[in-house]
């Protein structure tokens, strides 16, 4: 009673008497009874940020849908126009202008406007007046909510319309009127969006991916393998750091680092030059393509930073793993197992010929001695990256937005596995002596990662190693296989060499038992329950399985990354939530923006598979609404203490 009446105490400062703490009430009230807001899942975007970007202002085909169930009476052409200047209207402006007369192009932006207005109309009905006021644009907050909540439909409400338009373009910002209603509507077609994981890597620009997700209102993060490298590199973790920079090199996206971090890889580079200069470094040629092709000279030039910091990379895994035997990491440290003179190395007992026979830093005595320029160059690179002020702005973020497993309305989201044995029980992982497994693992996981991080800048700092394990560990929630074949894959030309086992979820997760398992390990009804996941890039017009087990599983990495175009054909899915149902899209592959632009031809959007619900989705069927419900009750007791003068009413400051 003691805590509830504290509690109650700081309640009343933000509602000091029965009038305020009774309007907030019926507010609450109310709200639960609205519609759900529409929820969007995206996975494995792999820093392809104009295919992303696109989907977030098309809301994944939803505003074209809402365009045409509005505005069927018009053409093809028009509606289509409405909607690529709700998507790209600064350009789109820019376009009609020069290609129309003052006058024509006037006409044009008023029908615009007022096609966006009543658009807009159609899609607030799902949200509080007070909710919608709250995210107008400053700017026009006064203006748009006029032009909302009246109809033209009288005629004398239709002068004031029309007023408050010919106002607009007598001021000259008729232009940004638009721009800002296309924002909004941009803004209410997703309420929230879910990323499932793999924001870095493969792609050109994940910087900027990270800078479009950090300005969604609404947004959950759920960690990949790829994530969680660029999170250790930020973290002062030196395997993280060159994995990072590795990867980078082999899809040729040294770019993201040099220019979109502004990392500067001068002493990586000079050192390569040097030391692999007559090193044909074949196996290390970039892998992706660009708009514009590598020179030979070109490939060799990136082909040796990539296999200088790939070697740099063997050699510190070695440290990790010693110190963390219950990593069981072991059988990656290869180095040791090479035979210089015979240019073999034996793996398992057999004994495979070395594809690249060039170790010149390697001492075939200490073969995980760093020599002094490679320590000097890890060394300033891990300064670049622990100072990097945008890198630690997006690292923050994403550990302030994310988590390696997310529940939200009995939906669990995660990147890739929950590690199982053979017979369905959870694996098993020992930390600091004690036996971890399930939900109490993943927890102690990011416990882990979140504590390495804000001790980022001590120099022993033991739980970096975790970055790595979560990398690449057998019992890892983000990798979910047996072994990460790195070292196989540059090295050994033999493909079963390569071959990376997918943990037993994989095969067991459809089963009725291990489903049911998995919801009540993380708190989810094992009725109602689904998981959402990425990971493996699948595409459902080759005839791959993307929903499963009657619709409680979605396989949502389509392949956006480029670097999958010969794996998968489509360009990524989106699962998307409203009240009414679950479906999931999948998009054609994303061509180019100006191209886009031009011809106003929309990315086609496909609904692969919809599980429509009994009834409408309210706010008091979700999580939110049982939060809501909590925050009612709460105020119910705090006026009820009011009315019988336990806690004295105050004035509102």
């Amino acid at each position: 009673m003691d805590y509830e009446r504290k509690y109650l105490e700081l309640l009343s400062k933000r509602y000091p008497n029965v009038q305020t703490a009774s309007t907030k009430l019926i507010n609450l009230s109310a709200v639960l009874n609205l519609p759900k807001g529409t929820e969007h899942f995206i996975a494995d975007i792999h820093g392809e940020y104009d295919a992303f970007n696109h989907f977030l202002k098309n809301a994944s085909g939803i505003i074209r849908q809402k365009i045409n169930d509005r505005f069927h009476e018009w053409s093809e052409e028009e509606r289509r126009r409405l909607a690529f200047f709700i998507y790209y209207p600064t350009d789109m402006i820019d376009k009609y202008q020069r290609r129309m007369t003052n006058g024509e192009f006037d006409s044009l932006v008023r029908k615009t406007i007022k096609g966006m207005v009543e658009l807009a109309r159609m899609l607030v009905t799902k949200y509080t007046k007070q909710y919608v006021i709250g995210i107008l644009p400053g700017e026009f907050k006064s203006i748009i909510e006029e032009l909302l909540y009246e109809s033209e439909d009288h005629e004398d409400k239709k002068h004031y319309y029309d007023a408050i338009l010919d106002a607009a373009f007598r001021t000259e910002r008729d232009r940004k009127l638009l721009v800002e209603l296309s924002r909004f509507i941009r803004h209410l077609a997703v309420d929230r969006l879910h990323v499932v994981g793999d924001i870095f890597d493969r792609g050109p620009k994940p910087h900027l991916v990270m800078e479009r997700i950090m300005r969604q209102r609404q947004v959950d993060i759920q960690w990949g393998n790829h994530d969680i490298i660029w999170m250790g590199a930020a973290s002062g973790c030196k395997v993280c750091i060159a994995n990072v920079i590795r990867i980078a090199a082999r899809y040729n996206n040294l770019d993201c680092l040099e220019d979109g971090y502004g990392i500067n890889l001068r002493l990586l580079a000079a050192f390569a030059n040097k030391t692999y200069k007559n090193d044909p470094c074949r196996a290390f040629y970039p892998k992706a393509k660009t708009k514009i092709a590598l020179d030979e000279s070109d490939n060799k030039f990136v082909a040796r930073m990539h296999k200088a910091i790939t070697i740099i990379q063997f050699k510190l895994e070695r440290e990790v793993i010693a110190r963390n035997p219950d990593f069981d990491l072991a059988d990656r440290l290869l180095l040791e197992e090479i035979d210089h003179e015979k240019g073999t190395i034996e793996i398992d007992g057999t004994s495979y010929e070395l594809a690249d026979k060039n170790f010149p830093t390697v001492d075939p005595e200490d073969p995980y001695a760093l020599t002094e320029e490679e320590a000097r160059i890890i060394n300033h690179l891990t300064q670049l990256f622990l100072h990097n002020e945008m890198l630690q702005k997006h690292v923050r973020f994403l550990f302030r937005k994310g988590s390696i497993v997310h529940k939200t309305n009995d939906v669990l989201l995660f990147h890739a596995g929950i590690p199982m044995n053979e017979d369905g029980s959870f694996m098993v992982q020992r930390i600091d002596g004690k036996d971890y497994k399930g939900k109490a693992l993943i927890d102690r996981y990011e416990m882990k990662i979140r504590n390495a991080y804000l001790n980022r800048y001590k120099k022993k700092n033991p739980e970096r190693d975790y970055f790595v394990m979560l990398w690449q560990g057998k019992t890892s929630p983000l990798f979910a296989k047996s072994a990460m074949k790195t070292f196989e894959r540059y090295f050994i030309e033999d493909e079963k060499t390569h071959e990376e086992t997918m943990n037993p979820y994989f095969t067991l997760r459809e089963e009725q038992d291990t489903l049911e398992r998995l919801f009540r390990e993380f708190g989810i009804d094992p009725k109602k329950g689904k998981t959402i996941n990425g990971h493996v890039p699948l595409d459902v017009t080759k005839g791959h399985d993307v929903v499963l087990a009657d619709k409680r599983i979605y396989l949502i990495d389509g392949g956006m990354s480029k670097q999958y175009a010969k794996k998968t054909s489509i360009g990524g899915y989106t699962l998307i939530s409203d009240s009414y149902s679950f479906h999931l899209v999948y998009h054609s592959r994303f061509s180019s923006y100006e191209e886009l632009i031009e011809e106003e031809k929309d990315i086609v959007s496909v609904t692969h598979s919809e599980d429509i619900r009994e009834r409408r989705t309210y706010i008091y069927d979700t999580d939110q609404g049982e939060e809501l419900r909590e925050e009612i009750e709460d105020l119910d007791k705090l006026i009820r203490n009011y009315r019988e003068g336990v806690l004295k009413e105050q004035e509102p400051e």
